[in-house]
């Protein structure tokens, strides 16, 4: 049961990990400053390689917060930890489809510079993504001063905007101990890795148009049932 639970785990972790990597904050910026100043596709690669690496580490800090207090809760809460814990992800997964029924969605961080005006808050209609119409108008886009501070930026941008998704995950995989938060980690990182790559390589390569409207309009729905679906998955473990 054991094992199961926690592939149970890493699969919703990688869910989670990638479907967030999909947001256009994580791929398209590389895209569009590539573009701009004519870098090589492995370039770009990197740059996104790059800044990944600072959004997975951040929130990898972000869960050891988190895997510190179910370290804690597990230890004093003894055998009522399932329970706990179990309610919290349900409880989650509420406030996701509370904010899907709201229309509110799941707020990211906005590209630095971007104008983003009431009509761009979270779960508004445009024909477009609302993500590419805020970064083409982000100074990560449009500062022409050097490539550093590109790079510099497209790298704080997105370590400044971790993956809150994901940090329930830590939470679920706390009763396999530091294991799980490494092995979580591990996932995050390839979950979050690859969904930049994929995306930032078919823009690349031309494949530009995605449908990407109804994930954004849907994103919290689908946080939703995965964190409810953790939840009853770790209640059922308590009468095991």
């Amino acid at each position: 049961m054991n094992s199961t639970l926690l592939t149970t785990i890493a699969a919703t972790g990688f869910t989670v990990a990638f479907f967030h990597a999909a947001i256009p904050t994580h791929w398209l910026p590389f895209v569009l400053v590539s573009r701009a100043r004519q870098w090589s596709r492995l370039r770009t690669m990197g740059v996104a390689l790059f800044a990944g690496l600072g959004h997975v580490l951040l929130t990898s800090l972000l869960g050891l917060v988190i895997a510190w207090f179910g370290f804690q809760l597990d230890e004093h809460a003894g055998h009522m930890f399932h329970k706990i814990a179990g309610g919290i992800l349900l409880l989650i997964g509420a406030l996701y489809f509370w904010r899907q029924w709201r229309g509110t969605g799941v707020c990211h961080h906005h590209p630095p510079g971007s104008r983003h005006q009431a009509s761009a808050e979270c779960g508004h209609e445009t024909e477009r993504s609302h993500w590419e119409q805020e970064l083409q108008d982000s100074k990560v886009v449009t500062d022409r001063s050097g490539d550093w501070p590109a790079i510099s930026g497209l790298f704080v941008m997105l370590t400044l905007s971790p993956c809150e998704g994901f940090l329930p995950v830590y939470l679920s995989g706390v009763q396999f101990g530091w294991t799980g938060f490494f092995v979580l980690s591990g996932i995050l990182a390839a979950g979050t890795l690859a969904g930049m790559t994929i995306f930032t390589w078919l823009t690349l390569v031309g494949l530009e148009r995605f449908e990407l409207k109804l994930f954004e309009r849907w994103e919290a729905a689908l946080l939703g049932t995965l964190f409810c679906g953790l939840g009853v998955l770790l209640l059922l473990l308590e009468h095991h």
